[in-house]
């Protein structure tokens, strides 16, 4: 495998946990919105404080990027996908100039390869809005480097949880793995009042929060099947924004999930989870 190159002797440094963090809307904690995402936006400034000790990397999976197969971002200096529409000009504006790492990125293939799991690295691609948007406010300082991991395509549950498994080893390397989407994700029914979704995202965050907190061969068992819970196909019509906690709950391990963000947004439940 590729070293990374460490700041710090890790033999001694408790291994980093796992996040799934709420990436909310947009651009929506830089725009003059009231209060709806100020709950959020608390949240994630906090949540660096939360971690034993600073990651020398980051990789990230958001809801924002699908292959064919899993792929890093392999550049040093990642640029933004600005991949939100309709917004104020000033939101096309916003920096977030953290350094990539072409050795994590070349670390995570060869934990993927090792897996038997066929990946590829990606020397142009940036971090789009579920990475930037929300580690501005998660890791304003942006000096800690950040890879992205893309979903595949088939978005089959199983097959990401296999992903986060293969990754596990870099958690005891001081590297955080994060997986950034919303736990509701229909946005037909986000921006319209409709009560009936309202109680049915209540209910399906319930069987989320009990499948997620689960010891482990019952939390992945039912994530596996998440498509039978109370309400599924009307808080996720497509699941690529509830995968990337499939990846998080793969490399947890026997580690066990804590909700650690519940929030009512727009009448629509909305959690974050942490594992270790």
């Amino acid at each position: 495998m590729i070293p990374l190159p460490p700041q710090t002797s890790h033999t001694s440094l408790p291994r980093q946990p796992v996040l799934f963090l709420p990436h909310g809307g947009g651009p929506c904690f830089f725009m003059d919105w009231p209060d709806t995402w100020d709950r959020m936006a608390a949240f994630l400034r906090g949540v660096s404080q939360t971690l034993p000790q600073k990651p020398d990397a980051i990789l990230v999976v958001s809801g924002h990027w699908e292959t064919a197969i899993p792929t890093v971002t392999a550049s040093a200096q990642p640029p933004l996908i600005y991949d939100y529409y309709g917004f104020p000009p000033h939101t096309y504006h916003l920096r977030y100039p953290v350094p990539g790492s072409p050795a994590l990125a070349g670390q995570v293939q060869a934990l993927l390869s090792k897996a038997g799991i066929p990946n590829a690295a990606d020397p142009e691609r940036g971090l789009d809005h579920g990475v930037f948007i929300p580690f501005m406010l998660a890791f304003e300082e942006a000096g800690i480097p950040v890879v992205e991991l893309s979903l595949q395509q088939d978005l089959n549950p199983a097959a990401h949880l296999r992903i986060g498994q293969a990754l596990a080893p870099l958690r005891d390397q001081n590297v955080l793995i994060v997986g950034t989407g919303l736990t509701y994700h229909n946005l037909r029914h986000f921006m319209g009042e409709n009560p009936a979704s309202n109680a049915i995202s209540h209910d399906f965050d319930v069987w989320l929060t009990a499948a997620t907190c689960a010891p482990e061969a019952e939390r992945n068992a039912a994530l596996q099947h998440w498509d039978t819970a109370p309400g599924a196909r009307i808080c996720h019509p497509r699941e690529e924004h509830l995968l990337p906690l499939m990846v998080a709950a793969g490399a947890a391990g026997a580690d066990q999930g804590e909700q650690i963000y519940q929030d009512t947004v727009m009448g629509k439940a909305l959690s974050g989870f942490r594992f270790g």
